[in-house]
């Protein structure tokens, strides 16, 4: 093993990788080494790369198999008309740096990708074969996520989906006509063939067989995609709308948003200036609200507006101070989909005031305790010892809420 050119190829793949922000390793307990024989587990803590939903470090080894490619995707960097430095892995090389990193503790999982190489088929064979010697050869039973090829065979997505935990096809960007105009080797509709393939692979392993018995686990941290924000004009709602029917359509884990940025030797047709990164963290609390909090797309981005999401208050606070008639709200008597509406209040906030409540009065005290964020809060909540009065029609509120130095996290 040539240590120099090994690191020469990891300095590159390493850093072209970093593009891709579908990494996530959450929603998986599948594989745990008892008789201390088998190598990795999800379990640890180690260095940070990615995070599970109850916020734990899970640390992944994030490369390219190879940056080398034939498509000429206009805002992808490694397209093959860009001029940057190339490179390749063997799969020995991937599996080699895999086990090695783990066994110094450095990771607890891999997340590969890579760009097109022959063919679709050939791309995803190579792939394929890195996660088998991995599991098999070298007993590994870290985290695994595989980015998959919608064109490559079904075959090959399914041997991929046994193999690791977590798979994702990302979709690139939010509309069909956007994906043909820089991207115009891809098929938005094939994208989403593929994706239907693997929700139908879930579903086929998950049903037990006549003995009653799973045929196996499938992409247990299920599927996950990553779209463009910035490079081609679409709106927040346009973007917030094709992820809703993503995860509706689909069954997807996660829609991750990446923003766009200038890459050397760009098309003229891409914007020169990248957009805020404050508007990937909206999209993602947007999301957010969407899929946790009962919140419809029109509540957060109507059709009517400019479709764009304010960047200096966070989504659910901007709705609450469209629908100041609906507040306040006792804290003692409102519904879980009503107190998920109140800014300040997280899901798991919003459980422990209503498991709370059963035993007694809750007052304005108790709800700091309970993690409520009441800088933001209180001017939308009643309890025993506290009500807003005019609070909440102050001409002001929304420049006193949003001073506040925390908003809606994600988690």
């Amino acid at each position: 093993m040539d240590i120099s050119n090994l690191k020469r190829k990891l300095a590159i793949l390493a850093d072209a990788a970093k593009y891709d922000a579908s990494c996530a390793s959450s929603g998986t307990d599948r594989r745990t080494s008892r008789d201390g024989t088998a190598l990795g587990s999800t379990e640890g803590m180690g260095i940070c790369h990615a995070y599970a939903p109850d916020g734990r470090c899970i640390s992944l080894l994030k490369i390219l198999m190879t940056n080398f490619c034939v498509y000429d995707c206009a805002f992808c960097v490694n397209r093959v008309s860009s001029n940057v430095q190339r490179a390749r892995f063997s799969p020995e090389e991937v599996v080699w740096l895999t086990t090695e990193f783990y066994r110094r503790n450095y990771i607890e999982g891999l997340f590969l990708s890579s760009g097109i190489i022959r063919s679709p088929d050939y791309t995803m064979e190579h792939i394929v074969r890195i996660a088998r010697l991995l599991r098999h050869d070298h007993r590994f039973r870290g985290y695994i996520h595989l980015k998959t090829i919608p064109d490559a065979a079904p075959e090959l997505i399914e041997e991929a989906g046994l193999l690791a935990d977590r798979i994702s096809i990302n979709v690139e960007l939010p509309t069909d006509r956007s994906v043909r105009r820089y991207a115009p080797e891809k098929d938005a509709a094939v994208i989403r063939k593929s994706m239907a393939g693997v929700k139908l692979t879930q579903q086929d392993y998950a049903d037990p067989t006549f003995r009653g018995r799973k045929r196996g686990r499938f992409a247990p941290a299920g599927q996950s995609t990553q779209m463009i924000v910035g490079a081609d004009g679409a709106n927040d709602r346009t973007i917030l709308g094709t992820s809703v029917r993503l995860y509706s359509a689909y069954a997807l884990r996660r829609v991750y948003y990446s923003a766009f940025s200038p890459i050397p030797d760009c098309s003229a047709a891409l914007p020169l200036i990248k957009p805020p990164l404050q508007r990937e963290h909206r999209l993602y609390q947007a999301d957010w609200l969407l899929r946790y909090y009962g919140f419809e797309l029109d509540e957060i981005a109507p059709a009517d507006d400019a479709g764009m999401l304010d960047l200096e208050i966070d989504p659910k606070l901007a709705w609450a101070l469209a629908h100041r008639g609906r507040f306040p709200v006792d804290i003692n008597r409102a519904d879980r989909a009503t107190l998920l509406r109140v800014p300040g209040f997280g899901a798991r906030t919003v459980g422990r005031i209503i498991a709370s409540r059963a035993h007694g009065t809750l007052r304005y005290d108790d709800l700091r305790r309970m993690g409520a964020r009441l800088g933001q809060a209180r001017p939308f909540v009643v309890t025993p010892d506290w009500r807003p009065s005019a609070l909440i029609d102050r001409a002001d509120l929304r420049a006193r809420t949003a001073a506040t130095p925390r908003q809606m996290e994600l988690f």
